[in-house]
């Protein structure tokens, strides 16, 4: 290791917690930005209904992903904490277990979904002109669903590693693929709603092969695949740990299958239109607390086998000031490129140019909160409470939500569903810090 690295036993400064986090921010940041490629060239290129088609999916195409997350948040508390105890040996079979099982995982995940996609997309509420745009993208994409869930693990595993610029680096291989890929297939070839989905597998290959690589082969870092079988009991307990992304993603899965109806019904097609916008947009604010949270989960895990109970008060308590200070920071730039921002997916339409922006500014407040949501969240993955963990999220990403775009309507009609976001986040902050109250003694935090 090099004299300058950060390790995850260091004592965590301002300087060293942003120099961290900042690679698995970035990574974050790239992850979100070849979504929205896709967004971006289909919207342009491909039309309304195609584009609002492939967000009436992408729920449902999150919600087996997510399955990755889960695993990858989860096992690598469970791999952390392992390496703050010092057993090296077990964290590294650990590790390759979680690997092998996600695999078998994908594929079967996978197949199942296959099959179902045409009836889940007219659950979703696909109309007959959308339809067929529903079925093909999503098909595609759940072929190469085993590498968008490898991706989203070996992500969390890097950060373990105290390697969170392989992350960024393969991350950015990644997002540039996967736009070069859209520009050639969709701009060019005209390939629609499938090329887009053909560059995202590729990227998400890309993503999921060279870390795979990099941890099978003998490299630096602590962690490496090593011949194992997959033990059930370390398998459940990260699933158990990753409850909260998993829990997240169904939630999220939900509540956009309630947000599509609650537009269709007050806006048609321009207001999931719009929609989609406001979710391609906002991932990339909400990728930067996302990323800070992944980036600070290790030390949060090493220090808690370590029984380092100063390190996790310190990390907690600079962890909300640096939360705080992007937030506030987020709103503003969201607030003020709204417009320009509505205009990139937008322009081709002056009615839905004007839903999309106002959609946005109404929207930009939640990131207040956002940041510090996620990362509490985060901290009780991290502290292996996946139950503690699961209901702050699932109150954030369904309870909460769910009230809001159901209630909110009927006073404010269409703001009322952009409304619901913002106020989600001030009740999930309450609750979070309920919970922080609650915790503190037993983990000395």
């Amino acid at each position: 290791m090099k004299k300058n690295e950060i390790k995850l036993s260091d004592h965590m400064t301002y300087k060293k917690l942003l120099k961290f986090t900042f690679p698995s921010i970035c990574m974050m940041v790239f992850t979100s930005i070849y979504s929205i490629v896709d967004g971006f060239f289909i919207s342009n290129f491909a039309g309304k209904t195609a584009f609002a088609a492939i967000n009436l999916m992408m729920p449902a195409i999150m919600l087996v992903g997510g399955l990755g997350f889960m695993m990858g948040t989860g096992g690598a508390a469970l791999v952390g904490k392992t390496l703050g105890e010092q057993n090296v040996e077990k964290a590294n079979k650990i590790f390759s277990s979680i690997v092998y099982f996600t695999i078998i995982m994908a594929l079967v995940t996978s197949a199942i979904m296959y099959i179902f996609i045409p009836r889940i997309a007219l659950l979703l509420g696909a109309t007959e002109e959308m339809l067929p745009y529903c079925v093909k993208y999503a098909r595609i994409l759940t072929v190469g669903n085993i590498f968008f869930m490898l991706q989203n693990l070996f992500q969390n595993f890097f950060m373990i590693a105290e390697r969170p610029k392989y992350a960024f680096r393969t991350s950015v291989a990644s997002g540039l693929f996967n736009m070069a890929l859209d520009a050639i297939l969709v701009g060019a070839f005209k390939l629609g709603v499938s090329g887009a989905a053909y560059a995202t597998i590729a990227a998400e290959a890309v993503g999921a092969l060279i870390p795979f690589i990099y941890f099978s082969r003998k490299n630096p870092t602590v962690l490496r695949l090593v011949a194992t079988r997959i033990e059930i009991k370390n398998i459940l307990r990260s699933m158990f740990n990753g409850l909260s992304e998993v829990l997240s993603n169904i939630s999220s899965s939900i509540v956009g299958i309630v947000y599509n109806k609650q537009l269709l019904a007050y806006s048609g097609e321009n207001g999931v239109a719009a929609y989609g916008v406001l979710m391609y947009v906002g991932f990339i604010f909400v990728a930067i607390f996302i990323g800070y949270s992944i980036g600070t989960a290790g030390f949060v895990s090493y220090n808690y086998g370590a029984q380092n109970h100063e390190e996790l008060k310190n990390i907690k308590r600079r962890s909300f000031r640096i939360n705080a200070i992007f937030g506030l920071s987020m709103v503003t730039f969201a607030f003020l490129m709204s417009y320009p921002f509505a205009y990139i997916f937008t322009g081709y339409d002056s009615e839905l140019l004007k839903i999309t922006s106002n959609a946005m500014r109404i929207y930009a407040f939640s990131f207040l909160l956002t940041g510090c949501n996620i990362f509490t969240s985060s901290f009780f993955t991290a502290l292996n409470n996946g139950i503690i963990s699961a209901i702050i999220s699932m109150a954030r990403t369904l309870v909460f939500q769910i009230g809001a775009v159901l209630i909110l309507p009927l006073f404010f009609g269409l703001n009322g569903i952009w409304y619901a976001v913002f106020v989600s986040e001030i009740m999930s902050f309450i609750i979070g810090h309920i919970f922080l109250l609650a915790f503190r003694k037993k983990y000395n935090y």
